[in-house]
């Protein structure tokens, strides 16, 4: 049972990993080729291409707020260790299980409120200055990059409630290393200076 829900789980988390690696790739790629074209254009023609900025400020967006959900399965998120770090295993575990609830939590509030922000865009019409884009279609990457980050937090607990050791991510496993001793060398390793 518990190996049956960790494959699902586990398949659910690459298709959310190739999702956000599309959207954010694309973004990225995006936003290489519309300012190249743009400087060529100024360069070649003395007039860049229209909503250039606007685009560019848009695929940002993008970047940013999909990119959580990548950053947490990565466990490339900033890390207050000082006091987790003095922890034995079980401790340690039970914290980053806390951690991760709490986390998931607010981005979840985070994700409700974006959402309704969002709405708020929706109903009044916005649209963006040059090229008159719906706004609300732009930052509904809030919402999604921040559903996508609880998405991973939720996945990090269930890792570790169901799985030995200590995991910062649903696929990675938080490798802990001893201070050395011996003013930096491991015991049974002689001084191999001169």
């Amino acid at each position: 049972m518990r190996e049956t829900l960790l494959r699902l789980l586990g398949g659910m988390d690459r298709g959310l990993r190739l999702l956000e690696q599309c959207v954010v790739g694309g973004c990225i790629l995006a936003m290489a080729l519309l300012m190249s074209a743009h400087v060529v254009g100024q360069a070649v023609f003395g007039e860049g291409i229209p909503g250039t900025y606007e685009v560019t400020k848009m695929l940002i967006l993008g970047i940013t707020f999909v990119g959580l959900g990548y950053a947490a399965r990565q466990a490339r998120h900033i890390r207050m260790s000082a006091i987790y770090e003095q922890l034995n295993d079980p401790s340690r575990k039970g914290l980053q299980i806390l951690i991760a609830a709490g986390t998931a939590a607010l981005m979840f509030f985070f994700a409700w409120k974006s959402g309704q922000y969002v709405m708020d865009i929706y109903e009044r019409g916005r649209v963006s200055a040059s090229l008159q884009i719906p706004m609300w279609t732009v930052y509904t990457t809030l919402p999604a990059g921040f559903v996508l980050a609880g998405i991973q937090y939720l996945l990090t607990i269930v890792r570790n409630l169901t799985t030995e050791g200590v995991w910062r991510s649903f696929t990675e496993k938080d490798v802990y290393a001893s201070v050395p001793e011996q003013g930096g060398h491991d015991k049974g390793q002689g001084d191999a200076s001169c």
